[in-house]
């Protein structure tokens, strides 16, 4: 990771500034190399742009938010009802005390945004992953796949933080839903490359109609997903702010296409080239695990009935228009 980001891999552009794509094709392109190093870039990726967003960021010649060098950020907003982690307002800033589940890169990224309850709103922190003061918790991820993202607990003791926005903007900005389709670019890199095994086998002849048949279907769902992204951002950079209100909507559209695309290549893959690949060849064994655990980011068929519950306030509009 630290390599990749002394690479300048990871000064993408923002969502929103008319390269949004060549933002998301980068995420692809690196979830493809590691699915692990993907999910942690994408991370790195949003922190930057929400902190740009926001008003507290850096930016470079080009107008592109840039980390300070060797910064590596993290986003750990994920909540549980049994870890709670609170922010008191101390002179100069806040504190932040309790366990934050869940934080990719726990020992790893040397700064994170973290949400935390002040008072009784949620707000997001800007937070230095001081070792004296934020503990990653050893024994608290014990996946299989995504073994090496170091997606444990971490204890805050009294950890200086400074809060981004006013209360409930993190989740409130425009920003929140483009960055939710740059954890989809990721899925779709990492479905690429479990979808390769089986190209490489039918491009050496040795499928038969059956693996055919399923190498043609993870290519049909594969261009969807594809397809979904390029017009996702082609839609956002014309209007970044979200004005139309689509935000959330084409979000989970985009989401729920390429989990099931990423879901039916990992089921046809498997289908069509059986345990081998699987037992006897590792780096395409921890990919499969990997994406199988990165997918669950999704909340399936809860996803699925919020986006059923957006539609349904909004006028029919599925035809093309002219």
């Amino acid at each position: 990771m630290n390599s990749l980001a002394s690479s300048g891999r990871l000064d993408l552009p923002l969502p929103g500034s008319g390269r949004t794509l060549e933002r998301w094709c980068a995420m692809a392109e690196i979830a493809y190399e590691d699915t692990v190093l993907g999910r942690l870039a994408e991370a790195h990726a949003d922190a930057v742009a929400i902190i740009a967003e926001l008003g507290d960021g850096r930016v470079d010649a080009t107008g592109s938010p840039v980390a300070a060098p060797g910064e590596i950020w993290g986003v750990w907003a994920a909540e549980a009802p049994s870890a709670v982690l609170r922010a008191r307002e101390v002179s100069g800033g806040w504190l932040l005390d309790g366990r934050k589940l869940w934080c990719s890169g726990a020992s790893i990224c040397t700064h994170a945004l973290v949400t935390a309850l002040a008072g009784e709103q949620r707000a997001l922190f800007a937070v230095p992953l001081d070792r004296a003061v934020a503990h990653p918790v050893p024994g608290t991820w014990s996946a299989v796949g995504m073994s090496e993202s170091d997606s444990g607990a971490v204890d805050f003791d009294n950890a200086p933080a400074r809060m981004l926005g006013i209360p409930g903007e993190y989740l409130s900005r425009p920003g929140f839903w483009h960055g939710a389709i740059g954890v989809a670019a990721c899925w779709y890199g990492s479905a690429c490359a479990v979808a390769e095994a089986l190209h490489r086998y039918a491009a050496a002849g040795h499928a038969d109609d059956h693996a055919l048949a399923h190498l043609g279907a993870v290519t049909a769902a594969l261009s969807a997903g594809r397809a979904s992204l390029s017009v996702a951002a082609h839609t956002v950079d014309a209007d970044p702010r979200d004005a139309a209100g689509m935000g959330r909507v084409r979000a989970r559209s985009v989401r729920a296409v390429i989990e099931q695309a990423a879901t039916e290549t990992l089921d046809r893959v498997g289908r069509a080239l059986g345990a081998g690949p699987l037992c006897g060849d590792s780096v395409h064994a921890r990919r499969v695990a990997d994406l199988t655990v990165y997918l669950r980011q999704s909340h399936a068929e809860r996803d699925l009935a919020a986006l059923g519950r957006d539609q349904a306030e909004k006028e029919f509009s599925w035809l093309p228009s002219r």
